[in-house]
């Protein structure tokens, strides 16, 4: 009986599902200006550690859209959800596998990354939403039961963390003009993106939520 009541609790009513709808569109709309801003300040600064933190953001924009479908479609698509977190992992390997060589290579001289104060002003931002968004994501989590979403509102931490990271890089070489800081603060995010991209193989949400 105590199992049936369990599975019951688990199901979730139209209002939260409209309240998921309503969080992932928010999500969405978000991480596409996100990933957008990101990527364009760091291919025009030459910034790994923004280009890091602007891939993380586009690989989790495909996330929301996975789960805003699944709960559009009211119906657990599980097969389909393993086929996007295996997708979702390589892209994060391509990432961090090519972060780490835009280091190393500043690191050498190849490149100097410029001062962005549009990257910065992204980071910030993102620093700001991205835990309310995850912790909006946990609360629905929890209801709905969904593993999904539970990942969803871990990667969306993961992110809050990496624009912290990231912004100490940017923030350190535009203060003192050392611009070793921001390849150094992209390998130190490298490790991060290779973690998260491990749990999305497994189908687990990593520990940082």
């Amino acid at each position: 009986c105590s199992i049936f009541m369990a599975f019951v609790l688990q199901i979730p009513t139209q209002d939260t599902i409209r309240r998921v709808q309503r969080i992932q569109t928010v999500t969405i709309v978000w991480m596409t200006v996100e990933a957008a801003v990101a990527l364009s300040a760091a291919w025009m600064a030459r910034s790994p550690a923004l280009l890091a933190f602007g891939g993380d953001s586009a690989i989790e924009l495909f996330s929301a859209i996975v789960v805003l479908w699944r709960f559009r479609a009211h119906a657990a698509q599980e097969q389909s959800e393993r086929h996007a977190a295996r997708i979702a992992a390589v892209l994060l390997f391509m990432l961090a596998a090519y972060v780490a060589v835009a280091s190393v290579m500043t690191l050498l001289g190849h490149s100097e990354p410029k001062t962005t104060y549009l990257g910065i002003v992204i980071l910030i931002a993102a620093a700001a939403i991205m835990p309310w968004l995850a912790k909006e994501k946990r609360k629905l989590s929890a209801i709905t039961g969904s593993a999904a979403l539970r990942a969803d509102a871990a990667e969306s931490a993961l992110c809050a963390y990496l624009s912290l990271v990231a912004l100490a890089g940017l923030g350190v070489n535009a203060i003192w003009h050392l611009r070793w800081a921001d390849p150094i603060a992209a390998l130190v995010i490298v490790p991060l993106i290779l973690r998260e991209g491990w749990e999305a193989m497994r189908g687990k949400a990593c520990g940082c939520c």
